[in-house]
């Protein structure tokens, strides 16, 4: 078990947290959230020893591992992917070097039964047990696993690291970490570089890792996937809930409400003690009962209520002008780097008002495609912008585009032109910045704080194409879900380069899948996407069977067939059995609050104060109606199930 114990931060004198205890189990699996600037990475670095506290300490044993992956990592080595990937086996190498020499010095002994023999051989015990759990002479296959999992082909091995953008560095970081497998797992963005196969991979190999899991992640779908536990950071306090993050929006939500009405009943006591004292402080009839209701008091336990921060970016895009009904047209577009293809003979159009995601593999030209289109990048072939098209665009470095030593105001107002520039801090006041906010330096301003301002310039012209690549990063959750609003109100065409699951769905109507220097279109938002794709992969694998006749290397037996249609199958029901244990645990739970509370109705006499509370049958009639729908939620899992056995 490892402790964060009554620890404060002093950030800008002012106190970033303070006196936050919470304790970290083994196998824990713990979703890190509050809005950006609360203290989130400032808490990890705490953890993972980068930082100290002004006051209290951080509890880990000495021989336990913390490891620690920030939001961004420079990584300039000259080395290969795989040379870079096996720094990470420093340590068992060290290890592998221990054994050979304790094995060496136990060869040459013939005290059997010493004390200092037994510790030798007790030592190399534990060294070889490690040994095995760090991957023992597994080295290859382990790095292999995982460079695959985080989407590096095996062509991508031998090459240098330097050739690779710094997305793809950072996977490599990624990867050094996993196979290290410390102790404790510190995750500060993680999904931020990947794409939606690899987060799909990151969630499974997640799901089974022996050590206890820290991470923030402004991706709700893989917040969901991943934790059990949500630690919320909030005005310098912490509040832990032993459930996933969808769960603790609605719990955090019932918490407020039920400190609410406590605190307006004890508000209401305090203002009838406070009105007796008053008004019979000089009787001395009344003096015991004035010195009475004074103790009662002082000694009264005073309710404190979380107010919810509703601060979040607040803003629409300005009407889109009239476009054409073709707004882009591309017809046998080419684009290579090099000797390295990345679009072949692509068509692709984008009509007037449509709404399309551009999702697939890092590096398979989902951002080549949007820069030629904004034209940036050459290309062969042909391309069409629309008529009267105006065309906004968000890159995937917006936030490296800014000049870090102009002011936030100053980043606006160079390129508002026109009556727009009355509007200046009207703009920067929907994106949160205010008062003296708008006067500091781009370069002190949180990865947050530069993607809300790179989004503000985006209003200071109407635009009927937008094109963005990767708006989210780094943007949490309120703020997207602000952003998600605005371009679903958005008339204008919008291509959106995401891997945000949870952002993307019921967003677009189109999904365009970037694979091997060619597309593909799939009708419907990200999700009939995903769900698809999954049925794709089996039919894949029959149509693999039957072209394999003919080659006998490659040939896919049915057994194959059969044990992968059985492993999907398997992985469904248990996903669905999941939810049903859960719905199960929630309705037990219900039940057990309406029944108390229908005890309290039944006996009015000595539930009175409770009972003659209005909040109270506002609470009951809401747990009587989240207990149907809970009903209805386990009875619709359960036919679902059955389907799915009997499928």
């Amino acid at each position: 078990m490892y402790s964060v114990n009554n620890v404060s931060v002093v950030f800008s004198g002012n106190y970033l947290f303070q006196g936050i205890s919470f304790l970290i189990n083994p196998g824990d699996r713990i979703g890190l959230v509050g809005d950006n600037g609360s203290g989130k990475t400032t808490l990890l670095k705490l953890i993972s020893g980068q930082q100290k506290p002004e006051t209290g300490e951080i509890i880990i044993p000495s021989n336990h591992k913390v490891g620690y992956l920030p939001q961004e990592v420079k990584n300039m080595s000259t080395l290969t992917v795989i040379e870079e990937s096996k720094k990470a086996f420093d340590e068992l190498n060290q290890l592998h070097a221990k054994i050979e020499t304790l094995n060496h010095e136990i060869i040459n002994r013939h005290d059997y039964h010493s004390t200092e023999y037994m510790r030798l051989v007790d030592e190399l015990s534990h060294a070889n047990e490690h040994f095995q759990i760090l991957g023992g002479n597994n080295q290859d296959a382990e790095i292999e696993k995982i460079l695959k999992g985080l989407g590096f082909l095996p062509e991508d091995f031998n090459r240098p690291l330097s050739e690779f953008s710094g997305g793809w560095r950072m996977r490599v970081e990624i990867a050094k970490l996993l196979l290290q497998k410390p102790d404790i797992l510190l995750l500060d963005e993680p999904v931020n570089h990947l794409d939606i196969e690899s987060i799909e991979w990151l969630e499974e190999f997640l799901s089974v890792y022996p050590g206890a899991i820290i991470l923030v992640a402004h991706d709700r779908t893989f917040l969901d996937n991943v934790t059990d536990r949500t630690i919320e950071i909030s005005k310098g306090k912490t509040y832990d809930y032993k459930m996933s993050y969808s769960n603790y929006v609605e719990e955090r939500v019932e918490r407020m409400m039920s400190e609410q009405a406590s605190f307006t009943n004890q508000q209401k006591q305090i203002e009838q003690i406070e009105r007796f004292i008053e008004r019979f402080r000089y009787k001395a009839t009344k003096s015991r009962q004035v010195k009475s209701k004074q103790k009662v008091l002082d000694k009264m336990d005073r309710v404190e209520i979380d107010s919810i921060d509703k601060s979040a970016i607040n803003f629409s895009f300005q009407e889109a002008p009239a476009s054409g009904k073709v707004v882009v047209d591309a017809l046998n577009l080419q684009k290579a780097f090099g000797q390295n293809i990345v679009l072949k003979d692509l068509d692709f159009v984008a009509l007037k008002g449509e709404k399309i995601a551009f999702v697939g593999k890092n590096g398979m030209g989902k951002s080549t495609l949007s820069k030629i289109i904004i034209n940036q990048l050459d290309y062969e072939g042909s391309l069409k912008i629309g008529y009267n098209v105006k065309l906004g665009y968000y890159a995937q470095n917006q936030t490296d585009m800014l000049d870090p030593n102009k002011t936030v105001f100053e980043t606006i107002d160079e390129v508002a032109v026109g009556d727009i520039r009355k509007r200046i801090r009207d703009i920067l006041g929907s994106f949160l910045f205010s008062g003296e906010d708008i006067d500091k330096y781009v370069k002190v301003l949180s990865g947050g704080e530069k993607s809300r301002l790179a989004l503000a310039k985006l209003l200071l012209e109407p635009y009927n194409l937008l094109v963005l690549d990767e708006p989210t990063n780094h943007l949490d959750l309120k703020s997207k879900d602000i952003l998600k609003i605005a371009l679903l109100n958005f008339t204008g065409t919008l291509i959106i380069v995401s891997h945000d699951r949870d952002f993307l769905s019921g967003l677009t109507t189109k999904v365009i899948e970037f694979k091997k220097a060619h597309i593909k279109t799939h009708l419907g938002d990200v999700k009939d996407f995903l769900d698809k794709r999954k049925l794709d992969h089996l039919n894949e694998l029959n149509t693999g069977l039957n072209a394999g006749s003919q080659q006998k290397n490659k040939e896919i037996s049915q057994n194959k067939i059969d044990y992968e249609l059985k492993k999907e199958k398997d992985k469904e029901v248990r996903k669905i059995q999941s939810r049903i244990n859960k719905l199960e645990e929630e309705i037990a739970n219900l039940e057990a609050e309406t029944e108390k509370m229908d005890t309290q109705l039944s006996q009015p006499e000595a539930h009175a104060t409770v009972v003659s509370d209005s909040a109270f049958f506002q609470k009951y009639e809401q747990t009587k109606k989240q207990l149907k729908s809970k009903m209805d939620e386990w009875e619709l899992a359960l036919m679902e199930l059955e389907e799915k056995q009997n499928s």
